[in-house]
């Protein structure tokens, strides 16, 4: 069943566990995701990245995330990742995305706040609940690690805003990790603490290892995302596959099982399975 950000938030928030936020590319990792969703009867959150917003892409793959949703028998929010200004939110609106993702990070917290504001407005006209990313988060490939997300700031950035969510940076990047990150899990206890309301998001979480995760999750995070790792799923079995396999349905089959294996590691181990009921 398709629910709005706010309502899945509620259901993590509530039960004290992380709603994995997978993000997908086409048909094959909806159906991965979404096959492992319903036998471990777990919420979970499909999200698109904003470039495929703002290509043709999300006008295909939309529909797909939306029909995966709409027969699926547990929660499923259909988000926007990392949206990059106006043109992929109001897109992802348009192709019925129930939640959005607004990242203006990398700006200083006056204007970021500001930037944010007007999407939580915007959103808020459709009935749409917003996650902003205070702090920024940046790739692996980045010489230093960001440093860790004020928490003075943090409460200033959701009081200014309005936003449902809040990622943070406490550690983490997106993509693969030439070596374990290591999470600033007080920083996260301290702003939860803070922000009883406001859910707190983690980026980057594909190499991160199961006993940070754990930890995060206990200090108060409430949804983990997972990128990379879902087109190494993906790809890997891809790779792996005869080429001797023409017809591209056929094909597709183990890559399909291999993203739904990933997902279903990574519900159990933020303590979604079952939570879906």
């Amino acid at each position: 069943m398709l629910i709005s950000f706010d309502k899945i938030l509620s259901i993590a928030d509530k039960g004290g566990f992380a709603i994995p936020a997978f993000n997908v590319y086409n048909m094959e990792t909806v159906m991965g995701v979404i096959n492992a969703a319903e036998e471990l009867r777990a919420p979970v959150i499909l999200q698109c990245y904003s470039r495929l917003m703002t290509n043709d892409e999300g006008y295909y793959l939309s529909p797909i995330v939306l029909a995966a949703a709409a027969r699926a028998s547990v929660p499923v929010c259909f988000h926007l990742d990392h949206g990059a200004g106006e043109l992929p939110v109001m897109r992802a609106i348009r192709f019925g995305a129930t939640g959005i993702m607004i990242d203006a990070s990398t700006e200083p917290i006056d204007k970021n706040i500001a930037i944010t504001s007007k999407i939580v407005e915007l959103c808020g006209h459709n009935g749409i609940q917003v996650e902003g990313e205070l702090g920024h988060i940046g790739s692996t490939n980045d010489e230093t690690m960001s440093e860790s997300t004020e928490t003075a700031d943090a409460v200033r950035f959701a009081d200014e805003t309005g936003v449902r969510a809040l990622a943070i940076a406490v550690g983490t990047a997106h993509g693969h990790y030439k070596k374990a990150p290591k999470l600033d899990i007080e920083r996260i206890g301290e702003i939860h603490t803070a922000l009883p309301e406001v859910s707190l998001v983690l980026h980057g979480g594909s190499g991160i290892p199961d006993e940070q995760i754990r930890a995060a999750i206990a200090a108060g995070i409430r949804k983990i995302n997972f990128g990379t790792d879902v087109c190494y799923s993906f790809l890997d079995k891809v790779f792996e596959t005869s080429r001797s396999i023409v017809a591209v349905d056929l094909f597709m089959r183990d890559a399909i099982s291999s993203v739904k294996a990933f997902a279903e590691e990574k519900i159990k181990l933020l303590g979604a399975d079952g939570r879906g009921v």
